[in-house]
């Protein structure tokens, strides 16, 4: 029943993950598109692909889990 419970966190997990780097990738087009480039606006970028990849590096350790879940129940 635990694996259960586990999977659904999995699957959750995940869904907010890639809720949130849809996000972040949506904010970073629109920084894009600025024309200005002032201290405020660099440091947004960075902290944003910093957020980025923490969360894709998070969906990635999600997946590789997911699978080692599925095996161990098969």
């Amino acid at each position: 029943m635990s694996i259960n419970i586990d999977q659904k966190l999995i699957e959750e997990g995940t869904a907010q993950l890639s809720s949130e780097i849809e996000v972040l990738e949506a904010w970073l087009r629109e920084l894009e598109s600025k024309t200005q480039e002032d201290n405020e606006i660099i440091a947004a970028r960075k902290s944003y692909n910093d957020m980025l990849r923490s969360r894709r590096e998070m969906l990635s350790s999600l997946a590789k889990q997911s699978k080692l879940q599925a095996v161990n129940t098969d």
